[in-house]
């Protein structure tokens, strides 16, 4: 039960990452929403990777080459799973990208990503 937490405060951490460089990029700069959404999951993914090896699972002794191959495989899977669906849903309804991005991205961090950082790429 402690890793669910810390990986949730490790979830809430990158996602900060990853909604500021998406608000810099969408607000800011004008880019498309789905390239700033995913490019915004790359960022989160960086900070999740090293909060996730070295708090949230304590995973240190593993291979960090192996952890990093199956890191981005996961957070790849992740970014598709999160941009696909942020445009479907903000493509079908009347709700704005960004809020869009929030509803996917809980619904995805819960039923996704803690289940296969904790079962495939951190496991003891």
């Amino acid at each position: 039960m402690i890793s669910f937490w810390r990986s949730q405060a490790t979830s809430f951490i990158s996602s900060t990452a990853d909604f500021s460089l998406y608000g810099l990029l969408f607000y800011l700069l004008t880019v498309n929403y789905v390239i700033a959404s995913a490019l915004g999951n790359i960022a989160g993914a960086i900070v999740s990777f090293y909060l996730g090896r070295n708090w949230s699972f304590k995973s240190q002794d593993g291979n960090v080459s192996k952890q990093a191959i199956k890191y981005a495989f996961t957070s790849l899977s992740s970014a598709g799973i999160n941009s696909t669906c942020i445009y479907l849903l903000t493509e079908n309804t009347s709700l704005h990208p960004t809020y869009s991005k929030i509803i996917i991205a809980l619904f995805v961090g819960i039923t996704f990503n803690f289940f296969m950082f904790r079962y495939f790429v951190f496991k003891k």
